[in-house]
């Protein structure tokens, strides 16, 4: 089992010092689905939301949450990310919505953190902007699907 790093020799929460890590590329991919009505799906493909794209804000969203996860997770270092790529597609059940991030730089911490939160972030804003219309939305399966780089070297969801 892998030793958790956020604790100091005393057993106390701290950032992980990361000053003797190598700088290497690095990359993660998360995934998120929202459910929701199928009459709500079918506004939102068809334009006919009163609040606009809402599967461009919740893009947006995500992107802008990736680059602010630091602020919004306790002991996450401040990442320069060279890409952050949120896309939202309207799912085959015509009831959901599937949400795969990926984000990337060249550092020493990976960015695992920051693919999940935009990953929870677009979903959330999409029941935000939906909730007039649908509160019975379920936001489900938010996940790792793979990270790239660093120590650890290549992961991917199912394979151990």
């Amino acid at each position: 089992m892998a030793k958790l790093t956020h604790l100091d020799e005393k057993g106390e929460a701290r950032m992980v010092d990361v000053t003797d890590k190598a700088v290497t590329e690095r990359e993660a991919r998360a995934e998120a689905t929202i459910r929701m009505a199928p009459a709500t799906l079918k506004m939102i493909i068809d334009g006919e939301h009163p609040k606009g794209d809402v599967l461009a804000t919740a893009r947006i969203a995500g992107i802008m949450a990736a680059k602010k996860t630091h602020d919004l997770i306790p002991l996450c270092h401040a990442l320069n990310l060279t890409s952050v790529k949120v896309e939202l597609t309207p799912g085959e059940d015509g009831a959901s919505v599937y949400i795969l991030t990926r984000c990337k730089l060249s550092g020493q911490t990976g960015v695992e953190m920051e693919a999940l939160t935009a990953a929870s972030v677009a979903a959330l804003t999409l029941y935000d902007m939906c909730k007039a219309v649908d509160r019975g939305m379920e936001i489900d399966a938010v996940r790792l699907l793979e990270k790239k780089g660093g120590r650890s070297g290549h992961w991917v969801a199912g394979h151990s």
